[in-house]
């Protein structure tokens, strides 16, 4: 979205002010519900083109984190950042493939040069390690198991890049493909994974880690992904039939192993910086003498994906469902509460970094401004699509610990059906901040709109994935059930004052 940079210091200004002097965005000024209305102005301000589309460490991200935590102020929390501030900062990494310098060529015996266009048809995974240069030839090995890739010393393996249970993982492909030697992984995307489409382009070939993290594994092959059409491409005129190997590879069934004719020649621009990162952390001390040294999380992560390759001519990543309008209903709940503490203390944290791994959420949760054997759960609010009525919840994790039980006991009073996740080869489980603090023995759950298959509101879900996920079209104006997402975030009030009482 592109909005005027008067607009975005207007609306900056106000929400800083405390949200009164904001100047309603149009939309706002339809929704009749008042916490609805309040909590997407919030929505618009955190994912104006102000922001900057929010990226780790960015000067963008710094703006919103201070508005995040002059909201935080404003509802009576207390900083719980580094040092008595609403800031827990800490050192990252970043390693990026520029596009200038970068290129791709498949050279072919019989045939003209095909000339990849880098994160269109092609990317690859940054890391310190990567070459500058590589030149190798094409070998086809089907789900790319240790059995498939033994005579692969010296190739560039080319692998269906399934997400299917019961074959083998990506880092299954890495490790089986380093241990053969070699020279490189091309992953050809899964056409018929329809839970969650391939898309293209990628914003762009960035890692950015925890400074000191251990290098990913084989970090000194390149590990790239090739569109469909490239494959396609590339296959033509070898005698072998991409849509009978797609079609396969999308069924489970065996896939045949051949050597592709030709070579792939690639350039790596490969550049490297250190910066800082930042949570956004303040706590409301319970009330409860008994309970208030316990701590709720209550978690959404702050950063997106910033500037990135261009869609439909718009290069900002605006991130307004993901996620900052879920730190909107953070701070929404904040000050429902401002008078009226809990039981037991709650932790307000705006992560960042969700984005490139959950490296906000890790490290807090290795490096906790609240004791964190206090920490009593977390509740994370994230994957959030409110595009059609709320009727049910996939709750994630959901009979894992006696928060499924409390959002079951929420969601029945307001006729909503809770679910586990019916879609479990996505790894939503693991896509989101509350992942880390699962990892650490703490209770943890977030939630996912659910649908009936085949409806209008399946239709709507799947659309979002495939054209706004990660998306410049993820902004203000897209399609909204603002009915629906207010009725979520009554239920998430209501489930957050039930576990932290």
């Amino acid at each position: 979205m592109r909005a005027s940079a008067a607009l975005g210091a207007l609306l900056l200004a106000g929400l800083i002010a405390g949200g009164a002097q904001a100047a309603p965005p149009s939309r706002a000024a339809a929704i009749k519900d008042p916490d609805t209305k309040a909590w997407w102005r919030i929505a618009e301000v955190l994912s104006s083109d102000a922001m900057q589309g929010r990226d780790v460490g960015s000067a963008g991200h710094h703006r919103a984190a201070l508005v995040v935590a002059a909201r935080f102020k404003a509802a009576g929390l207390t900083p719980a950042g580094d040092n008595g501030t609403w800031f827990q900062t800490f050192p990252v990494h970043e390693s990026r493939v520029e596009k200038a310098g970068t290129s791709f060529r498949i050279t072919r015996p019989d045939a003209a040069p095909l000339n990849l266009a880098f994160l269109h048809q092609i990317s690859v995974r940054a890391t310190d390690a990567l070459p500058a240069t590589l030149d190798a030839p094409l070998a086809f090995r089907g789900y790319c198991g240790p059995k498939d890739v033994a005579d692969a010393q010296g190739k560039v393996l080319v692998c269906f890049n399934t997400r299917r249970s019961g074959l083998p993982s990506a880092g299954q492909r890495i490790e089986a493909a380093q241990a053969a030697g070699a020279a490189g992984l091309l992953q050809v995307d899964d056409p018929y994974f329809t839970l969650e489409p391939s898309r293209w382009p990628d914003a762009y070939a960035r890692s950015v880690t925890i400074a000191g993290s251990p290098a990913p594994a084989a970090a000194a092959m390149p590990v790239m992904r090739l569109s469909v059409e490239s494959f396609k491409a590339i296959l033509a005129g070898s005698g072998h039939d991409a849509d009978a190997v797609l079609k396969a590879g999308g069924a489970k069934q065996a896939l045949p192993a051949f050597d592709i004719p030709g070579r792939l020649r690639a350039r790596f621009h490969l550049t490297r910086r250190d910066f800082t990162a930042e949570n956004v952390l303040g706590v409301l001390p319970g009330r409860d003498p008994a309970l208030k040294d316990q701590y709720l999380a209550l978690s959404a992560h702050l950063d997106g994906y910033g500037f990135g390759e261009p869609v439909k001519g718009d290069n900002l990543y605006n991130g307004t469902l993901d996620d900052a309008a879920y730190v909107g209903t953070l701070i929404r709940f904040a000050d429902k509460h401002k008078d009226r503490p809990l039981r037991r203390s709650v932790v307000f944290a705006a992560f960042t970094g969700e984005e490139k791994g959950l490296l906000g959420a890790h490290w807090f949760v290795g490096h906790p401004t609240v004791p964190k054997a206090s920490i009593v759960a977390d509740i994370n609010l994230d994957q959030l699509r409110p595009l059609f009525p709320l009727y049910s919840l996939t709750e994630l994790a959901v009979d894992d610990t006696s928060l499924g039980k409390a959002a079951r006991a929420v969601a029945a009073a307001m006729a909503i059906r809770i679910q586990s996740d019916p879609e479990p080869e996505r790894g939503l489980l693991r896509r989101a901040d509350h992942w880390p603090f699962m990892q650490a023995g703490i209770p943890a759950t977030g939630f996912i709109f659910g649908y009936v298959p085949g409806t209008e509101a399946e239709r709507r879900y799947r659309e979002w994935y495939r054209v706004r996920y990660h998306r410049p079209q993820d902004d203000v104006t897209q399609p909204m059930d603002f009915a629906a997402a207010g009725k979520f975030n009554r239920f998430f009030y209501k489930l957050a004052e039930t576990v932290a009482d």
